[in-house]
């Protein structure tokens, strides 16, 4: 337990609590045509998988913040992982749909925790230059784990049935807690926390516009993201007759535009400021939503990887400047500010997969037409702030 003496956390265990919540998300949307078929529930009724994930997650991230400045960032993640262990553990005996959308709320519940106090850990833990590196690579994690687990899913659902996409949720639950508990360590400076009414610093969040703007940002890059993986497995594997491990390899698509994301913000960052670095990656990704859209007509499930991939390859420049940036100013009431920031942003996320599941109509049209709106929404509300001065300061 050396690792838990010390004040900083090493990137590795960082990427595992930012990524399992992810992979917990994605790695059902091979399985939810199974979910429908055997459980008797409709195409949209399975999608609720989804949504009612991000709404129990957006519950989660403003309790786990808030409970974090009480009784520490280790404790707050070492009990948020139980409760995720609890609900996985009910996924697996879940009965029928009902059982599982609460057995799936459980998880989600339990599963933020990785979210909201991983960030609190990093912004504690990094600033400057160096906190929109270890951003970018963070950022990158949380787009390549999700990539990830649809070919896990697919492949585990392939081979030994869907349900043991659960018992596989229960393995990884139970290493992550180990994991977690010999190696995290505890950073919060009690000498830096404030006793600031909770009611004082969610008036001063709600009256920022710069908040509220990377809020929306944050919020409608993963809606996006996961409003992909909701749709996704209907157009590819019902419309395009791909296998459950086909759709599931094109995570890697996904993983290597996250990838590169996070290489262009290293190599940016020294010449531009990051207002601008997200300014770029928003325009990119709304242009290459319009070309997608474009392209539709042709049918081809080739143009639609590559209209993913670009797009993807611009929301990933922006997220991590957005991580980043967005509660700069509030180092000392970080633990509630990230958890009723984080609060704010996973309701943007659960209703825009709501939306998806909403505007499925089973053509191959509703999901491109949801990026480029969103995408195109993002950019529009992002440029005032893209003229911003808030710079980065070099350690």
């Amino acid at each position: 337990m050396k690792n838990v003496r010390n004040k900083v956390p090493t990137l590795l265990l960082i990427i595992v609590l930012v990524g399992f919540p992810q992979i917990s998300e994605s790695i059902f949307t091979p399985v939810l045509p199974n979910i429908s078929s055997n459980l008797n529930v409709t195409a949209a009724t399975s999608q609720l998988t989804m949504s009612i994930y991000f709404i129990a997650f957006a519950i989660g991230v403003l309790f786990w913040g808030l409970l974090s400045d009480k009784i520490g960032r280790r404790n707050a993640m070492l009990s948020g992982i139980i409760v995720y262990l609890v609900g996985n553990i009910a996924l697996l005996i879940s009965p029928n749909f009902n059982y599982l959308l609460l057995a799936r709320f459980i998880q989600a519940f339990g599963a933020s925790v990785g979210s909201v106090v991983t960030q609190t850990i990093m912004r504690e833990s990094f600033s400057g230059i160096s906190g929109a590196k270890i951003f970018s690579k963070v950022g990158a994690a949380m787009a390549l784990s999700p990539a990830f687990g649809p070919l896990i899913g697919g492949v585990i659902q392939t081979y030994l049935g869907y349900r043991n996409v659960f018992s596989f949720l229960i393995v990884m639950a139970v290493s992550v807690l180990l994991y977690s508990y010999y190696r995290l360590p505890e950073t919060i400076d009690e000498k830096n926390i404030s006793h600031t009414p909770l009611l004082q610093i969610t008036w001063k969040l709600l009256k920022d516009p710069v908040v509220w703007g990377y809020g929306i940002l944050i919020g409608g890059i993963n809606g996006i993201l996961f409003g992909y993986y909701s749709e996704a497995p209907f157009i590819f594997m019902n419309h395009f007759h791909y296998s459950s491990i086909q759709y599931g390899s094109l995570g890697m698509t996904l993983a290597i535009a996250s990838i590169l994301g996070a290489l262009l913000v290293n190599i940016l960052i020294k010449y531009l400021r990051p207002e601008i670095i997200a300014l770029i990656g928003l325009s990119f990704s709304s242009f290459s939503g319009l070309l997608l859209l474009l392209s539709l007509n042709l049918d081809q499930s080739v143009l639609m990887v590559v209209g993913f991939f670009l797009i993807f390859l611009g929301l990933n420049t922006t997220l991590p400047i957005a991580l980043n940036l967005a509660l700069k100013g509030y180092e000392d009431v970080i633990g509630s500010a990230s958890g009723l920031f984080s609060f704010g942003y996973y309701l943007v996320v659960s209703l825009l997969t709501y939306l998806v599941s909403f505007i499925h109509n089973g053509t191959i049209w509703s999901l491109p037409i949801f990026i480029f709106v969103i995408s195109l929404i993002m950019l529009l509300i992002y440029l005032p702030i893209s003229k911003g001065k808030n710079e980065l300061i070099e350690d």
